[in-house]
């Protein structure tokens, strides 16, 4: 994505941990991007300090990012990676408590 301007948001007590990681995390995205596409990004890449938009705890950690005012969003938090592996592993699951018979 080519956004320019993004915000990370995170949960209230990884807020020291993320501050201290996004510059050499934005010269990594810039140069594999330059390599990759040729593109020079100059990203602003901003983290949220609000404390009443920080991500819930309940998310176990990790970030969200957002781009163009909210449109563009990518969700990086444990909660929503263990969702996409329990929805990738259902069949393998119904195939074990499942099996057909022979």
């Amino acid at each position: 994505i080519e956004e320019n301007a993004v915000t990370v948001y995170c949960r209230a007590e990884d807020i020291d941990t993320v501050k201290s990681v996004i510059p050499s995390a934005v010269e990594e995205y810039v140069e594999i991007m330059e390599r990759e596409s040729g593109v020079k990004l100059e990203p602003n890449v901003t983290l949220n300090e609000d404390s009443n938009r920080c991500i819930a705890d309940s998310s176990y950690g990790g970030v969200k990012l957002t781009a163009a005012r909210g449109r563009i969003v990518c969700d990086n938090t444990m909660s929503s990676r263990l969702e996409l592996v329990y929805e990738e592993l259902l069949p393998s699951i119904r195939a074990i408590i499942f099996p057909e018979d022979a």
